[in-house]
């Protein structure tokens, strides 16, 4: 049960004022407002991957520097022991933010039309700008035109392309004269339509779009203090900052900021034992932990915040891949499809094995060019947090690393999802395969094992343990069974004393197959195939299909190591 009287894990809370409001547990990450004030430039573009807080902090810093700030929110957090800087800045701005996350149409007019419903609510909240003293009849009419707009995301007029584009810099004006203080703009995902309008085909429109956009906004814009932009990817200057000068990049590689997205060490051991669970340390280090941003050692705070809230329930609970669960993983996909065209089958296996691969790479990129080429994949792989950075740099060339458990196991489920689609497409072979298993055939089940293992990317020695590499045979195997329709297949199910890897009835023929996989790590392949033998008969697996008076029942003990397997059958 859950203690009430600890505070809530916020699951998917991106406000910073309802985090402080509503009891629920707060990372501080409020020396990011000291560092920025610091060093800041006209524009900050930091990028980091999904799930790693870029949303809260600029919620954070939305609440602190907003005309109107409540300063109690910041009681006991590191910024306040900046007084100096809270006096000069905490409350003093109009804060114009815009989160571009929702702006995912399947064609232009529909993006186009999101675009302008996002800026239309924002606009919304100065309301009082239509009464203010301070403006012309013309600039309230300018106003006006701003948030006419059909909030379930379509134009009750059509909002001109000047207007649209024109937008944020004349929000910015009319703020900056209504208050005589210059507008703080911050744009949260600003890369999301460019991936989205990539995706649906409509690229160089909404490419057309953002640029005027952020161009009247950053660049030509007197009212503007100063911009803070959030995003996955740093797309290429001359796409859509084209004469932005005043642009400071801060990517995962920067040593700026580097703690101030994701969660430190120090950080979750302190957040485990506050809930008590300070003995799964290990467990949330091994599963996600890895990430290495600037000099900084980072968690995915999305998964970390996930898995303890699901602890505090179920203490028994296996690390769950809360990463996948957010959205597509595409992006591993087509990096796998691509061995043998510029990515090799070793540099797969080196990743994942746990081991580094040195690779140039591209720090900008643009979204029409993603998948282009090798080298481009190896890029989106860094920026997006499926590879990390092990060692410092060398000009462009990164020794790149799979995190953690939690992405690897992305991986391998990608890696063997397209293994079986692909061995379903050669249904001859398959029918050879499983007739051979039905046959009792081992000589001809362990070449034809062999050659599917050749032709698929395998976990090596240097990292996996024993279990692991045992699980990826069988699950080859599982996706080679699933081919018959017409075999009952079962897996790790429970058997005589113990669980079989694997078990197969094929009813109308009255057969039953047992099948137990090792894995050789430096003893004889003979010798591990005896032992899975043995345990078959040990545990009993073939029970059940004795008593169900099957006329064949057949044992198979397979051991592979690396793409070597032997088979051995018994009956």
């Amino acid at each position: 049960m859950r203690d009430e009287k600890k505070k809530m894990l916020p699951v998917g809370i991106e406000s910073f004022d309802d985090i402080r409001t509503e009891n629920f547990y707060y990372i501080d990450k409020t020396g990011l407002i000291r560092e920025l004030l610091e060093n800041w430039g006209k524009v900050n573009l930091f990028t980091r991957p999904r799930r790693f807080g870029k949303s809260l902090n600029m919620s954070m810093l939305k609440t602190f520097f907003e005309i109107g700030c409540r300063r109690e929110l910041f009681e006991g957090l590191e910024i306040r022991k900046e007084a100096e800087l809270c006096e000069k800045y905490m409350g003093q701005f109009p804060v114009i933010a815009l989160s571009l996350k929702g702006v995912k149409g399947k064609d232009y007019a529909t993006a186009r039309a999101m675009m302008g419903s996002v800026i239309g609510a924002e606009a919304m909240r100065f309301q009082f700008l239509r009464e203010s003293e301070e403006l012309t009849d013309q600039e309230k009419s300018r106003y006006e035109q701003l948030i006419r707009v059909d909030m379930t995301g379509r134009e009750s007029f059509q909002m001109s392309d000047s207007v649209l584009m024109e937008s944020l810099k004349t929000l910015s004006t009319l703020l900056h004269k209504h208050y005589r203080n210059k507008a703080i703009l911050l744009i949260d995902e600003y890369d999301v339509p460019l991936a989205k309008a990539n995706e649906c085909g409509y690229y160089d429109q909404m490419i057309i779009l953002i640029r005027n956009l952020f161009e009247q906004a950053l660049k030509t814009n007197d009212s503007l203090y100063f911009a803070v932009m959030t995003g996955c990817l740093r797309v290429a200057k001359e796409s859509i900052f084209t004469g932005l000068n005043n642009l400071k990049i801060f990517s995962i590689a920067n040593v700026r900021f580097d703690e101030y997205f994701g969660f430190t060490d120090a950080e979750v051991q302190a957040l485990l034992a506050y809930y008590g669970l300070a003995g799964f340390y290990g467990t949330v280090k091994d599963w996600y932990d890895g990430y290495h941003f600037g000099n900084v050692d980072v968690y995915c705070p999305w998964d970390v915040v996930n898995y303890v809230d699901d602890l505090r329930s179920d203490p028994e609970l296996f690390p769950q891949n809360y990463w996948a669960n957010t959205s597509g993983n595409d992006v591993v996909r087509h990096f796998i499809e691509r061995v043998g065209d510029g990515v090799t089958r070793r540099e797969m296996e080196s990743l994942i094995a746990g081991e580094s691969v040195a690779k140039e790479i591209r720090q900008e990129l643009t979204y029409n060019n993603l998948y282009d080429t090798a080298e481009n994949m190896w890029s989106i792989l860094f920026a997006t947090g499926y590879l990390t950075q092990r060692e410092k740099p060398d000009a462009n060339r990164f020794w790149l690393a799979i995190p953690n458990r939690e992405i690897r196991q992305i991986f391998t489920e990608q890696i063997m999802g397209l293994f079986k689609e692909n061995a379903r497409k050669d249904g001859e072979a398959l029918d050879c395969f499983c007739e051979a298993l039905k046959a009792g055939d081992a000589q001809s089940v362990e070449q034809q094992f062999t050659a599917y293992l050749k032709k698929t990317i395998s976990i090596r020695d240097t990292f996996a343990r024993k279990q692991t590499k045992e699980n990826f045979y069988h699950g080859v195997l599982i996706g080679l069974l699933g081919y018959k329709g017409d075999w009952y297949v079962r897996s790790n199910m429970e058997a005589g004393e113990g669980y079989s890897d694997i078990q197969v009835e094929i009813e109308d023929e009255e057969i039953g197959i047992v099948i137990e996989v090792k894995y050789a790590n430096d003893s004889d392949l003979d010798i591990e195939c005896q032992k899975a033998l043995d345990q078959i008969e040990r545990k009993r697996y073939a029970e059940q299909f004795y008593e169900e008076g099957l006329h064949t029942v057949l044992k198979y003990g397979i051991a592979c190591r690396r793409k070597e397997c032997r088979v051995i059958c018994s009956s």
